[in-house]
């Protein structure tokens, strides 16, 4: 007797082990990422997206934040520096030698070879600059190029426009939305999720490196080359 046939998905090897992002310095041109240190960065972060409405719009899709003090702020960056998963960093931005945001990788499941980019925000001056951009390269490089992972998520809330142009302009692929997904400050949230996988990562990284490091005028728009890549 015949036996009847089912699709399956396509043969993985094995995933014997894989490590998980290093809790160390990434080094870019313009920026670096470093492990969150809550004596010396509260100050400077709080500064920089405290005190106005302008400053404190970064908050709005954050399930934290804005802040009542330095020293609240410093308290919640105690907590994240000692947490694994997520796995925060603070941004550096070379040229002004300021603290502009943080970044995460987070949802981390080595045995998958899938993690994700998030918890990230900047101040209003990095914001529309190269610092998001090399940030996402040098996380990218490590889940990618080191790791070996088979795929990176990206999330956000459905009305972040700003996050959710990111993600595509980054080179993500929008995937869905979930919906009634969380509860973030008493309001309803649908997520946003998009991904970018494995054997897509080669013709994402060669776009970035032409935009961050052969475009000193920015004549080149990221979103356009990752729209035309192959």
């Amino acid at each position: 007797m015949s036996r009847l046939s089912s699709p399956l998905g396509a043969a993985i090897k094995p995933i014997v082990h894989l490590d998980t992002p290093r809790q160390t310095d990434y080094e870019g041109k313009f920026i670096v990422l470093s492990p969150v240190n809550p004596q010396v960065d509260a100050e400077e972060l709080y500064r920089c997206t405290h005190g106005s409405d302008a400053k404190e719009q970064i908050w709005t899709y954050m399930s934290y934040g804005p802040f009542a003090s330095v020293h609240a702020m410093q308290r919640w960056l105690e907590v994240r520096a000692k947490s694994k998963d997520p796995l925060f960093f603070t941004v550096h931005h070379r040229e002004s030698k300021r603290r502009v945001g943080m970044v995460s990788f987070l949802n981390i499941v080595s045995d998958m070879g899938r993690l994700e980019l998030g918890h990230i925000w900047y101040s209003l001056d990095a914001q529309k600059s190269n610092v998001n951009t090399e940030s996402a390269y040098l996380m990218l490089r490590e889940a990618f190029d080191r790791l070996k992972y088979r795929r990176v998520e990206w999330k956000c809330d459905s009305l972040n426009e700003r996050s959710r142009l990111a993600a595509l302009r980054l080179g993500f692929q929008f995937e869905g939305i979930f919906r009634q997904h969380m509860i973030v400050k008493d309001r309803n949230r649908d997520t946003a999720w998009y991904s970018m996988l494995d054997n897509e990562w080669a013709d994402v990284k060669k776009n970035m490196e032409m935009w961050l490091y052969q475009n000193p005028d920015q004549q080149l728009s990221l979103t356009t080359l990752n729209s035309n890549r192959s």
